[in-house]
C-alpha cells in the first residue's frame, strides 16, 4: 500500500524503525525500509542520502523530544527535585514502553553514535543530560540532594546502568519487564542522593 505524499517521511521513519530493530543497523537495507514504509525505494532517497541519514534523524527526533519534555519539567515551580527525578526516569521509560522497537535501534546504536560524533546525537544527547544535571543541583541547592554527591559523575552513573539494563531488557524482555527496571531505577536514584533525616 503506497503513503499520500504527506505521511511519507513519517512512514520511512517509523519503518526504519522497526526494520533496524530487527535486523540490526548494518544489516539493513534501504529497499527494505522502503517496503515496510509502503514507498517505493527513490522515495526514501528524496529524503535521505543514505541509511546513515535516517538513523540519525531518528536519534534527533528522540533526543528532541525527550529535552522538549524534560525542559517543562525543570521549568515546573509545582514540583519538588525528588518528583522531577522521578519525572526524568518516567520520560525515558514511556518513550521506549510505547515503542519498543524505538528501545532495541537506541540500545544498539547510541554509544557508536556518540563515538562517531556524526550529526546532532552528542549535541542534543548533551543537551537533555545538561537538564537532568538543573534538576539534580536544584536539588542539592534546596538541600533535599545529598551535597557530597557528584552530580556530573551520578548522571553517567545513572544513564549508564539505564542503557545496560535497557539492552538486557532487548534480549531477554520476559525476565527485565521495563516497569520493574523504571521503579528501581527511580529508587536506587533516589535513594542513593537524597539526605536521610534521622
Amino acid at each position: 500500500m503506497r503513503k499520500k505524499e504527506g505521511n511519507k517521511e513519517t512512514a520511512i521513519i517509523e519503518a526504519a524503525v522497526r526494520v533496524f530493530a530487527e535486523n540490526g543497523y548494518h544489516q539493513s537495507k534501504i529497499s527494505k525500509i522502503a517496503e515496510v514504509a509502503g514507498v517505493a525505494t527513490g522515495s526514501v532517497y528524496l529524503y535521505y542520502k543514505s541509511k546513515e541519514d535516517i538513523v540519525l534523524k531518528i536519534f534527533d527526533l528522540v533526543w528532541m523530544k525527550l529535552s522538549k519534555e524534560l525542559q517543562q519539567v525543570v521549568q515546573r515551580t509545582d514540583m519538588d527535585p525528588g518528583t522531577k527525578l522521578d519525572s526524568i526516569i518516567d520520560i525515558l521509560f514511556d518513550s521506549f514502553t510505547v515503542n519498543p522497537a524505538l528501545a532495541i535501534v537506541f540500545v544498539n546504536e547510541q554509544n557508536q553514535l556518540l563515538q562517531q560524533e556524526k550529526g546532532n546525537v552528542v549535541k542534543f544527547y548533551k543537551g537533555f543530560l545538561d537538564l537532568a544535571e538543573e534538576i539534580l543541583r536544584e536539588g542539592v541547592e534546596k538541600g533535599i540532594f545529598n551535597t557530597n554527591i557528584d552530580i556530573r559523575l551520578f548522571r553517567d552513573f545513572v544513564t549508564g546502568g539505564l542503557r545496560a539494563l535497557l539492552h538486557e531488557w532487548a534480549r531477554r524482555p520476559e525476565e527485565y519487564p521495563l516497569n520493574r527496571i523504571r521503579q528501581n531505577i527511580k529508587y536506587i536514584a533516589k535513594n542513593g542522593i537524597l539526605i536521610h533525616h534521622t
